[in-house]
């Protein structure tokens, strides 16, 4: 069998495994956010914060749960990583250092996960298992809230509240995340990924020295690293490591893993806006997306322009053996459509268009699926903008599930989708134009400043992949890249949660025969294009300096 065909067999296992599950997964989340029933275990943990979860929250008191609760997720990992060298179950590792500290602290609760140490060689079982693990699971469940708390806005008509945060934060933890992580952890083990709490074990000598593996509860993070769209690892090569994803069957199960929850969303958006085909609409835009993107990874990789690369047989640096060009391409898309930092190969190492690919699709924002949550309210955002230039079209006041697109939901709207660009642009313009950070560069010219460019990318949209070559471990990288996770993060969310409360005080609009039908085909096609226009040429110049000026050479 050719390369090329056993990719293009996995792109169609891997979509009908997404198909199968779509339905049933999605109508069960809508009707986890809908129940008015708590299990025990949930009623223990209200009890425990002091939270009663039926009292309504409006969208500022929404707002100010979510800050509060990252705000302590942040003292907390930070202070657990200085007390490391202290607490047992270290490794006999130190403590951390401050600033890479408060790097890890902001990525692992903004849900970016961009790991600027060793993985193997840093963190001990404690930090990973009752620090960064946890955050996993919660900065997953954090997205899904407001993604649902979006939803009720479009939902609801003439009130204030949005549900109550605490009440989406454990559901979606108890009901959603760790069931599922469970039964993939399961998967995982069965499949050869490690899971114990060894210590370090010498296993020989290594280019004239010593050579160290450490054990741990990889399987348990690993299954709720891909669901959650977080990223990150146990180990520094990622999801390359074959403690971490040893067959090529486990590679393309964390990928599946990786995609299942945000597409599965759009059916729970459709359940709980009593329309299934508007859900329908969002799920074909992201597909659409998805499958040109993974396409477009694989021809790349695959045409391996260039002497070198075709009496290698393909565009092979950087690419583990096992999965392949292809299982690699897929990964990559996979994990740059979504907020997922888990990485199976060097994108530094791909080539000069398949590396503009993966930065294109984090510029993109993130929403083919997009991030655990944060897919879906991103794209909501792109669809209140795309039936407002449908309505400019016509002439007509957009509308959209029956709610006035008017001049403040617009504000809003355009804050959003402005706020990342104008990070990642300035962040990377301050590394480029002062005299130190471009040391950390390992290349020169236009992939030197490719490996700056992702690096800002990656972090203002919570996604935590590294494109390599690039030393983020210094003072500068460590603090501009947790502000740049800290702002894309929550500052997006201010937006949305604004939004929510914005639509949810409207009446309802009766539809009439003007009324741009948003579940046809026809608004797929306008989505898409909105999507690819108004965010894709945002970065179109920054792209020209970088990637493409590479790929074109």
């Amino acid at each position: 069998m050719s390369p090329v065909l056993a990719s293009v067999l996995q792109l169609l296992a891997l979509t009908g495994a997404l198909a199968l599950v779509h339905i049933p997964l999605g109508t069960y989340m809508a009707r986890v956010y809908d129940s008015r029933r708590h299990l025990r275990v949930e009623r223990w943990i209200y009890k425990g914060i002091g939270a009663d979860p039926g009292t309504g929250m409006t969208w500022p008191a929404y707002l100010r749960a979510v800050l509060a609760f990252s705000v302590a997720g942040v003292l907390f990992l930070y202070l657990l990583q200085r007390l490391q060298g202290v607490l047992p179950g270290s490794l006999g590792f130190a403590s951390v250092p401050p600033t890479q500290a408060f790097n890890t602290a902001v990525s692992f609760v903004t849900n970016t996960n961009w790991q600027s140490y060793y993985g193997e060689q840093t963190m001990g079982h404690v930090v990973q298992t009752s620090g960064l693990a946890v955050q996993n699971f919660v900065s997953a469940a954090v997205g899904m809230a407001v993604a649902v708390a979006l939803v009720r806005g479009f939902a609801r008509s003439r009130t204030g509240e949005l549900g109550n945060f605490w009440a989406d934060l454990v559901r979606g933890t108890v009901r959603v995340l760790l069931p599922l992580a469970v039964l993939a952890a399961l998967v995982l083990v069965a499949c050869g990924v490690i899971q114990n709490f060894s210590g370090i074990h010498e296993v020989g000598q290594f280019m004239g020295g010593d050579q160290q593996w450490n054990g741990g509860a990889v399987a348990s993070q690993e299954a709720v690293k891909e669901l959650g769209t977080n990223g990150g690892g146990y180990f520094n090569a990622n999801s390359a490591h074959p403690f971490e994803n040893p067959t090529p069957f486990t590679n393309l199960f964390e990928i599946f893993l990786i995609l299942v929850i945000p597409f599965s969303l759009t059916r729970t958006f459709g359940v709980l806006v009593g329309s299934v085909r508007q859900g329908y609409a969002i799920l074909a835009t992201m597909g659409v997306i998805w499958l040109g993107f993974s396409a477009l990874m694989m021809w790349t990789e695959f045409a391996h322009h260039g002497p070198a690369l075709q009496a290698a047989g393909g565009a092979t640096e950087g690419k583990e053996v096992r999965f392949g060009i292809g299982g690699s391409a897929l990964f990559a898309a996979s994990t740059t459509l979504t907020s997922t930092g888990a990485v199976d190969s060097f994108h530094s190492s791909f080539t000069g268009l398949g590396g503009g690919l993966t930065m294109l699709g984090m510029m993109l924002g993130e929403i083919a699926p997009g991030g655990t949550g944060s897919g879906l309210y991103g794209m909501l955002i792109m669809a209140v903008i795309a039936v407002f230039l449908a309505g400019l079209m016509v002439g007509r006041t957009p509308e959209y599930l029956g709610k006035k697109i008017g001049a403040r939901e617009m504000k809003l709207a355009a804050c959003y989708i402005l706020v990342t660009p104008a990070l990642v642009l300035v962040f990377t313009a301050a590394s480029m134009a002062l005299p130190t950070p471009p040391h950390s560069m390992l290349n020169s010219g236009a992939h030197g400043f490719s490996e700056v460019l992702y690096a800002f990318t990656s972090a203002a949209n919570n996604n935590g992949s590294a494109f390599a070559g690039l030393n983020a471990n210094t003072d500068w990288f460590n603090v501009t890249t947790g502000f740049a996770m800290l702002l894309g993060r929550f500052l997006p969310m201010v937006f949305v949660l604004a939004l929510a409360g914005s639509l949810a005080a409207q009446r309802p609009v009766p539809v009439t025969a003007g009324t741009l039908r948003t579940e046809k085909p026809l608004f797929t096609g306008l989505l898409v294009g909105a999507i690819l226009i108004v965010t894709g040429l945002t970065y179109f110049p920054a792209l020209a300096l970088g990637p493409l000026a590479e790929g074109l050479a």
